[in-house]
């Protein structure tokens, strides 16, 4: 028994019976005298027994029910206002519990990893029949870790209703600890939570002005720091609009001047030219053409219609497979119907009119083929070495073909460089090489760094990240899905501090 069941060695099994229901244990107490609750007197003296009935962990997948004998005793200390007490055995059961302690502590696992009703069918084929109600009070009834001392905190919000509503992690960066969840990204609730947990040296946060001030005001002095994926994820975004505007020299590949998106965008761009041309504003554009004003705005800043005409983005097709044999037959001014039953014999499947409209768009013409800006702006914020032989070929061409893109490419290593080894103090050199250079798209990032120029300082000198707390955020997404639109703030709150 102390091998197989070892939470019942506190007791004396007397015999086990296996019925249609599950099984049965009955057993008493082992020890001699009892103590008291309030008082933690002994005492020998029994007042009456009674047989209590409760759940246990199952055996072999079967439910389990411990009938349990238990004693009320007397207690002999005068002084204490408790005249008589049940006795309790360490480790199995609790006051007026119906469960033992090995049993509710598998419905919390189970409550915390599957939350309602999921896990009470879990429970229920794992021998613990339990409803969904009762899975959630015990997770409610959990008490929240301690918060302790924490000198690095991490600091990132996360989505309970995207675009609506936001929610605060908190983690101690360096044990990956989760601290709290607080039910917003407000200043006040951050700054206050701050306030009653003194202590924290270094806050590390994204680009928040919330989480800024909060710390400001909780935290005055802490040291703040940007996190590092986020500078390099909005530099690439920088670098996105760059590669957009240099577009013309770069992008090789045949546009389709006729196309009807290409009539469509002159347009556009004619009727936004033409209403700023009479002194009309931006916003009154929007509202006289019906159109996003953000819309207006992108229109209104092309300095020509090809700038807005974007290579294609083709997706997989049934020729790629053949496009080696295609492209091979075409420079051999192979016929394409012979170009189609050949591939047909090598088990193409699609029809006459895809491949000729394949071969129309240039897909099987070049030896490269143009990427799109956001697959180029991905070569360029990629290592070198990283990269495949052909790619980084092409890569080097496609920059080598316009200058604005050779210094487009050298800005973008010189600031991974810095990332990569923590030289904040190269940062203002930095910022003042690339105004220079005027990059297109670039002013709004490089305003953003100076802005917040101590934690942008801070973030690529010292080694803390936000990293773990974006990780934790990706696994807030699993446990929002499994109750998607079924559960409260304070069930997400328990089982993302307490299901780790």
């Amino acid at each position: 028994m102390d091998e197989l069941l070892p939470h019942l060695t506190g007791v004396v099994v007397e015999r086990i019976e296996r019925t249609g229901a599950g099984v049965h244990v009955w057993a008493r107490v082992k020890a001699e005298d009892g103590v008291c609750p309030t008082c933690g007197g002994r005492s020998r003296r029994a007042h009456s027994r009674y047989d209590r009935r409760l759940a246990d962990g199952s055996v072999a997948g079967q439910p389990t029910v411990l009938r349990l004998q238990v004693r009320r005793f007397f207690c002999d200390d005068n002084d204490c206002p408790v005249r008589t007490f049940a006795e309790q055995v360490d480790g199995l059961t609790t006051k007026h519990a119906r469960r033992t302690t090995l049993c509710r502590t598998e419905l919390e696992h189970i409550g915390l990893a599957m939350a309602g009703r999921a896990g009470s069918r879990l429970a229920t084929r794992l021998g613990l029949p339990a409803c969904r109600s009762t899975l959630l009070r015990l997770v409610h009834a959990l008490p929240d870790p301690e918060v302790g001392t924490v000198a690095v905190l991490g600091a990132g919000d996360f989505a309970l209703r995207r675009g609506r509503r936001y929610a605060t992690l908190l983690i101690d960066v360096v044990t990956y600890r989760r601290l709290d969840v607080l039910p917003d990204r407000k200043a006040a609730t951050v700054a206050a939570w701050l306030r009653q947990h003194p202590g924290v040296e270094v806050v590390c946060r994204d680009g928040s002005a919330a989480y800024a001030e909060a710390i400001r005001q909780g935290a005055p002095k802490a040291v703040q720091t940007s996190d590092r994926w986020h500078l390099w994820h909005n530099l690439a975004a920088a670098v996105e609009k760059s590669v957009v505007a240099y577009a013309a020299s770069w992008n090789t590949m045949p546009r389709t001047a006729g196309s009807a998106l290409a009539a469509r965008t002159r347009e556009r761009v004619a009727a936004v030219h033409e209403l700023l041309s009479q002194g009309v504003g931006l916003l009154e554009c929007a509202r006289r053409l019906g159109w996003a004003l953000n819309t207006v705005k992108r229109y209104a800043r092309a300095e020509r219609v090809e700038d807005l005409l974007r290579p294609p983005r083709y997706g997989p097709c049934l020729v790629d497979a053949y496009r080696d044999l295609v492209r091979q037959r075409l420079a051999e001014n192979i016929p394409v119907t012979r170009i189609l039953a050949e591939i047909r014999d090598q088990g193409y499947a699609g029809s006459a009119n895809l491949l000729v409209r394949y071969i129309n768009q240039g897909r099987a013409d070049p030896e490269r083929v143009t990427p799109s800006p956001r697959r180029l702006v991905s070569w360029i914020m990629s290592r070198p070495e990283d990269l495949l032989d052909h790619t980084r070929r092409h890569l080097n061409d496609l920059i080598a073909s316009c200058p604005g893109m050779t210094t487009l490419a050298t800005r973008v290593r010189e600031f991974a460089a810095i990332l990569t080894g923590r030289r904040g103090q190269d940062l203002a050199a930095w910022i003042a090489a690339t105004r220079g250079d005027a990059l297109p798209g670039f002013d709004s990032y490089l305003n953003g760094l100076e802005k917040d120029w101590d934690a942008t300082t801070a973030g690529l000198t010292l080694p803390y990240s936000n990293g773990p707390t974006e990780g934790i955020n990706n696994k807030i997404k699993v446990l929002k899905r499994q109750t998607y639109g079924k559960a409260s703030f304070t069930l997400l709150r328990k089982r993302i501090l307490l299901d780790q």
